[in-house]
C-alpha cells in the first residue's frame, strides 16, 4: 500500500504548441551531407597530407539508429536546408511586439488554460521555463503575464533540461506557501537557434515545441486532473552536456564565435552516467511512497533519446517498459529539452483510469534531474 502524502495541489490543464514547418530526417541530410562536402572539398590539401581528418556524412538510418527521432517541427528549415548558413533564420522583432519565445508560451498557454476552464485573469503566478531564453531581461515570463492578462507575479527559470520540471515544482510550492493561488507553467523551447547543425552527431537532435500547464490547489481540481503527490529534484555537477552562451561573449574576441557557444556534450559519456543516476533517482522517489515501479502505470520521461529512455526504464521496472507504460513522442518532435516530459504528459494521460499513479521526470544537464509523482483523480 502506498503511502500518503500530498502537495495539496494538482495539475488541472495542459497543452502542447508547436510551429507548423516539418524537417524530415532525408531532407536534412541532403544539406547535411553538401555541407560535408564542401568543408572537404575546401581542407582537401589538408586532409590528403593527414593533418586534418574529413567529415563524416549523415544518413537517415544513422539517424534513426542514433536517437529514434524521425521527424521534428522547426520555426524555420529555410537556413537550415542552406549549406552555407546551417542555422535558422529567425528574424529580430520590434521590441514594441511581442517577442517569438513569448509568443510560443502564449500559444501553449491559450490551451492549457482552455483545458483547466479558466482564463488568463485566474492566474497570479506564471513561471516560465527553458533551456535557453532569446534576453536575459525583462523577464519573458513577465511579457507572457502581460499578453494572457495573468495577475500576481512572474519570472523565468533556467535549468537545462530539467527547466520544466523545475518550474512545475517551484508552481506547486508557491501554492503551498500561499504566495500564489494559480500557476502557470510555460515552456517555450525554440530549440534549433542553439544547435550546432555542422556537428554529425547532433545535427538532427532537436525540435521546436512549446507546453504549459495549470496547477491549482487540490481543492479546485476537477475529476480527471492529477493530485502532485510529491516532488524531488537533485544535482550533480557535469560537464558532459553545456552551452557556453552569454553576455560574456563579445568580452573575449578570439572566442565570440567559437562552436562551444552552441550546444553540445559527450554523448556516450551522458548515457554511461545517466542511466544509472536516473533510474536510481526514481527508484528512490518511489520507495519513499512505498510504490513498486510496477504499481505506476506510466513513467513521463525526459524525450532526449529513445535508447536512453528504454533503458532508464528498464532499469526501474526491472524489464523492458511497453510503450504505454513509457510514452515515446520523440520520434516526431524530436528533442524539445525541458519540454519532453511534459509534452510526453500532455500527450498521454487522458485515458489512464482515476487512481492511477504517474511519474515525470527530467534528467539533463548540469546533471539536472527533477521528478514528480502523480495521482490521477
Amino acid at each position: 500500500m502506498a503511502t500518503r502524502t500530498t502537495t495539496g495541489t494538482a495539475i488541472t490543464g495542459f497543452g502542447v504548441w508547436h510551429p507548423e514547418t516539418v524537417l524530415y530526417n532525408d531532407e536534412l541530410c541532403v544539406a547535411f551531407n553538401e555541407f560535408v562536402r564542401r568543408d572537404n572539398a575546401k581542407h582537401a590539401a589538408e586532409i590528403a597530407a593527414g593533418t586534418r581528418e574529413p567529415l563524416k556524412e549523415s544518413s537517415p538510418e544513422f539517424i534513426v539508429k542514433a536517437s529514434g527521432i524521425q521527424t521534428r517541427w522547426v520555426e524555420d528549415k529555410t537556413g537550415l536546408l542552406d549549406p552555407e548558413r546551417m542555422c535558422p533564420n529567425i528574424k529580430d522583432r520590434p521590441e514594441d511586439q511581442i517577442s517569438i519565445q513569448a509568443e510560443y508560451a502564449v500559444n501553449a498557454a491559450k490551451i492549457a488554460l482552455a483545458k483547466a476552464g479558466l482564463t488568463g485573469e485566474d492566474i497570479d503566478l506564471v513561471v516560465l521555463a527553458a533551456s535557453n531564453l532569446q534576453r536575459m531581461y525583462p523577464a519573458i515570463a513577465i511579457e507572457v503575464q502581460n499578453a494572457i492578462g495573468a495577475r500576481g507575479w512572474a519570472f523565468d527559470m533556467l535549468l537545462g533540461c530539467s527547466a520544466a520540471t523545475g518550474a512545475t515544482i517551484m508552481a506547486s510550492q508557491a501554492i503551498q506557501s500561499g504566495s500564489a493561488k494559480r500557476a502557470l507553467v510555460v515552456v517555450p523551447e525554440l530549440t534549433t537557434g542553439h544547435m550546432n547543425w555542422r556537428e554529425r552527431d547532433s545535427h538532427f537532435i532537436f525540435g521546436d515545441a512549446s507546453v504549459a500547464l495549470v496547477v491549482e490547489p487540490i481543492e479546485k481540481a476537477k475529476p480527471g486532473s492529477w493530485e502532485i503527490v510529491s516532488t524531488r529534484m537533485l544535482s550533480k555537477w557535469s560537464n558532459a552536456i553545456r552551452n557556453n552562451a552569454g553576455y560574456l561573449d563579445r568580452c573575449d574576441p578570439d572566442t565570440q564565435f567559437a562552436i562551444d557557444k552552441l550546444f553540445h556534450q559527450h554523448g556516450r559519456r551522458v548515457f554511461k552516467e545517466v542511466v544509472p543516476l536516473a533510474s536510481k533517482f526514481i527508484t528512490e522517489h518511489l520507495a519513499a511512497h512505498d510504490l513498486k515501479p510496477d504499481q505506476v502505470s506510466r513513467f513521463w520521461l525526459h524525450q532526449a533519446n529513445q535508447k536512453l529512455n528504454e533503458v532508464v526504464a528498464e532499469w526501474v521496472l526491472g524489464k523492458p517498459a511497453t510503450r504505454e507504460q513509457a510514452p515515446i513522442i520523440l520520434d516526431r518532435f524530436g528533442n524539445t529539452a525541458s519540454a519532453g516530459s511534459l509534452i510526453a504528459f500532455s500527450l498521454h494521460n487522458e485515458d489512464l483510469p482515476a487512481g492511477s499513479y504517474g511519474v515525470m521526470c527530467s534528467f539533463g544537464a548540469g546533471y539536472s534531474l527533477g521528478g514528480l509523482l502523480l495521482h490521477k483523480r
